[in-house]
């Protein structure tokens, strides 16, 4: 861990360093803080005192040091955890869409798995929707902020999306169909479509009727606690070769869209990216 720390360069992983910054790599607390974990439990995982890590812990750490999947693997085997199998929904980000995401730190950015898991999410994320972290780790999905109780679906804030009240929902469930018709064996996903059919009668319902469906662009609607209503283009961006889908939000120049992620950017600390224009 300590060697793929310093071999991460922190820029990869949307951090800016001052010429004083000496060390190299990534220091243990930003990579706590991208993993989700304290910099203390950090440590004790470097030091080998950690007992009995959980996959989900190791997983966060391998996002954040953007680890291929050969390393991931000895990672998982080092904390004594068999690595993901194939035939399971992967969360695993690869290194290049982990270092072109972190790049985007102008705007809201959440990476997710196939079963809608919310894997990797930057500061503007977090400015715009609030802080994911305070959702247990394995009720982190769009699935359960929009059919679940408790932490996440307390965290979703009202969300208006511009073709129509139920369209959000049900793309969310026709491309969970999906997934489970691609994951057969995946006992989480399995566990998650049977647990929602049971408890929400709303998924259940959704999950019988919807079609297949397309993940197209949307504009939605954000009623945000500081600065209200913020309406933005959302896109979701699909990676050839890994089954993630990549959320994004946009709004044309000069929109008040636009304005209001000048607003988001003052609130979450980010300073405004240098746009180099090339002819």
């Amino acid at each position: 861990m300590r060697r793929w720390r310093d071999r991460l360069d922190p820029a990869d992983a949307g951090f800016t360093r001052t010429a004083k910054s000496r060390a190299p790599g990534l220091r243990r607390e930003e990579l706590a803080g991208l993993a989700g974990l304290s910099v203390e439990y950090v440590l004790r995982l470097e030091q080998g005192r950690a007992t009995n890590p959980s996959a989900q812990a190791v997983a966060a750490i391998t996002r954040a040091l953007q680890l291929r999947r050969p390393e991931r693997d000895q990672l998982f085997r080092a904390a004594g955890l068999l690595p993901p199998q194939d035939g399971m929904v992967d969360d695993h980000v690869p290194p290049g869409v982990a270092r072109l995401a972190a790049r985007l730190g102008d705007v809201p950015i959440g990476i997710f798995a196939a079963d809608w898991s919310l894997l990797w999410w930057n500061a503007m994320w977090t400015a715009l929707h609030g802080d994911p972290a305070v959702i247990p780790e394995r009720e982190r999905s769009i699935v359960h902020m929009l059919f679940g109780t408790g932490a996440a679906a307390a965290y979703l804030r009202p969300l208006r999306s511009v073709t129509g009240p139920d369209t959000f929902a049900a793309t969310i469930v026709a491309d969970l169909r999906e997934t489970a018709d691609r994951y057969p064996a995946d006992p989480r996903l399995a566990a998650l479509v049977a647990g929602f059919r049971r408890t929400s009668p709303e998924f259940a319902r959704l999950w019988t009727t919807v079609d297949a469906a397309v993940l197209t662009s949307d504009e939605k609607t954000i009623t945000h606690p500081e600065i209200g209503p913020v309406t933005l283009d959302c896109d979701v961006l699909t990676v050839p070769g890994a089954d993630l889908r990549i959320v994004t939000y946009t709004a044309a120049t000069g929109s008040p869209g636009a304005a209001n992620l000048d607003l988001l950017r003052v609130l979450a600390g980010i300073r405004p990216a240098q746009h180099s224009h090339h002819s």
